[in-house]
């Protein structure tokens, strides 16, 4: 079974290409008012409304700490702060917002499997 979140915006070109051009995500598919995106086995859409959905977090998960680095650098001017490890959860993580205040997290786990 597979699954895509989807979110209201009022700024749909704008938060497409942050997710697209700042992110990495790719379009998965145009619909005539909304966008899926996909990164990796993340899919997460945007349909154009009024009144734009915030509360939650779209997370991204990779590899490794040199990934979250590397994404860090590209989102450095919405972080909250420098990527750190969360001994609690065992990953490596930084937070971020999209243009209309959506959390973003991109973490790696560290734990063992």
């Amino acid at each position: 079974m597979d699954g895509i979140v989807f979110f209201r915006t009022e700024r749909l070109a704008e938060v497409v290409e942050f997710y697209t051009e700042t992110v990495g995500a790719d379009v998965w598919l145009e619909q005539p008012d909304c966008t899926i995106l996909v990164a990796g086995d993340f899919r997460f859409g945007f349909c154009e409304r009024e009144g734009a959905e915030t509360d939650g977090t779209l997370t991204f998960v990779v590899d490794s700490r040199e990934r979250v680095d590397l994404l860090h650098d590209r989102l450095h001017t919405v972080a909250d702060e420098s990527p750190r490890y969360n001994e609690r959860y065992e990953i490596y993580q930084f937070f971020a917002e999209d243009p209309e205040g959506r959390t973003v997290e991109v973490q790696t786990f560290e734990h063992e499997d």
